[in-house]
């Protein structure tokens, strides 16, 4: 059965301490949404999906799967770089180097980047209130 932050653990977190629900569910949702609409060079470009695929990916590394997600986008939109840079950060932050964060993505620029840890940071807090509530 699913348990959702949206569904279950933002309502959960609410009745044990109330006003933290809606700061958590806010930060979730602004890095989440977070989006100038370009990625490398391209300016105009829908991102969600890619947003999307990210914090799915995440929620996967801590067991945590989705039935109305197609886990096929995870494959054909995050390179072998990139999820192994994920799941370095997400699993093993103190394995993360220099040299681990250029290899992933060379043609971005720095802020996309961010936004990427960003986005894994805040899908692996989420992930552990789930298990947590």
């Amino acid at each position: 059965q699913d348990y959702t932050w949206e569904d279950h653990g933002y309502s959960l977190i609410n009745r044990l301490y109330p006003e933290v629900g809606q700061l958590l569910d806010e930060k979730f949702q602004v890095v989440y949404n977070l989006t100038y609409n370009t990625i490398a060079m391209h300016c105009g470009v829908d991102t969600s999906m890619l947003r999307r695929a990210i914090w799915n990916y995440v929620h996967c590394v801590f067991g945590i799967r989705y039935d109305d997600y197609n886990y096929g986008e995870v494959n054909q939109l995050l390179e072998r770089s990139l999820k192994v840079y994920i799941k370095t950060v997400a699993c093993y932050p103190e394995k993360t180097t220099k040299q681990t964060y250029t290899q992933f993505w060379r043609h971005f620029k720095h802020s996309e980047k961010v936004h990427v840890n960003l986005l894994l940071l805040e899908a692996r807090m989420q992930a552990a209130l789930l298990y947590a509530l």
